[in-house]
């Protein structure tokens, strides 16, 4: 059980605030990641973040909207690369993620004064989200939900069938590079929460299983942000009982949680098929 007591305090409210303003994007941003096949490009855009954190602190710039402008401009130059070279898209990944890493650690390094460890960033850590971050959360939010609604019809047919999206003049490159500035911005608000390095797992393993039970990309959207929600409550409710580090406990509990679900459907699968035959 836990101390009701404990919600009383400001770091718990904003986190569980910001615990729904990730969930909202991971549930938009991630269906699109998986449907569209983005989890290497989107890996890439999370490594090279960390660019975007070492201009802010060497400059002494708020890190959320330095690192989202840092963040959005590499998706960008990512995206028209590998539109022109398709067939080296891999290691132009390869490429800009360990450039944006060494660009970031080098800006550290370079940063006078400064003695914060780098696994407030490399690892997050919901708790320490202020309420600003939260304004500039809310935002981008509202930014991705108008978005995907604004270009639902167009987004469908670009993730499902671009070859026929572009016989009927829907802009797919465009569309492909919004997506890609949408990735960036998603993974900058998850800096906060569960780090850099963490921040692919939040992004893939509830639309993998939302995909499961649902059948339509908006519907995939929904079920999506409401396991990632599911999975940062139980994180934050984790990292509370074991007095561990919120961001590892998030991605430690989706991991923990996506196992037991897709291994009790698969048995219930295996025990439905036994009686059938």
């Amino acid at each position: 059980m836990i101390d009701l007591e404990l919600f009383s305090h400001g770091f718990v409210q904003r986190a569980l605030v910001a615990a729904v303003l990730i969930s909202v994007a991971a549930g938009i941003v991630g269906a699109l990641v998986v449907v569209n096949r983005l989890v290497f490009m989107t890996g890439g855009i999370a490594h090279t973040a960390y660019g975007g954190v070492g201009t802010a602190i060497y400059t002494g710039w708020p890190v959320l909207p330095v690192t989202g402008a840092f963040t959005a401009a590499a998706a960008l130059l990512l995206g028209m690369l590998s539109l022109r070279r398709r067939e080296r898209t891999d290691t132009l990944i390869g490429v800009i993620w360990a450039a944006g890493m060494a660009f970031g650690l080098i800006m550290v390094e370079l940063s006078p004064g400064y003695q914060a460890g780098l696994m407030t960033y490399l690892f997050g850590s919901i708790l320490a989200v202020s309420s600003s971050d939260l304004w500039i959360m809310a935002a981008i939010d509202v930014v991705i939900v108008a978005a995907a609604i604004y270009y639902y019809r167009d987004i469908l047919s670009f993730s499902f069938d671009p070859v026929f999206a572009r016989t009927r003049g829907i802009p797919v490159t465009g569309l492909y590079l919004m997506l890609l500035v949408l990735v960036a911005e998603t993974v900058v608000m998850m800096i906060q929460v569960v780090g850099l390095l963490l921040v692919i797992a939040l992004l893939t393993l509830p639309p993998y299983l939302a995909q499961r039970y649902t059948r339509t990309l908006g519907g995939m959207m929904v079920v999506s942000g409401l396991f990632a929600l599911m999975f940062c409550l139980t994180g934050l409710w984790v990292s509370y009982q074991f007095d561990i580090g919120s961001g590892p406990a998030i991605i430690a509990t989706a991991c923990v949680l996506f196992g037991a679900i897709v291994g009790v459907e698969n048995g219930l699968r295996a025990t439905v098929g036994r009686k059938d035959a």
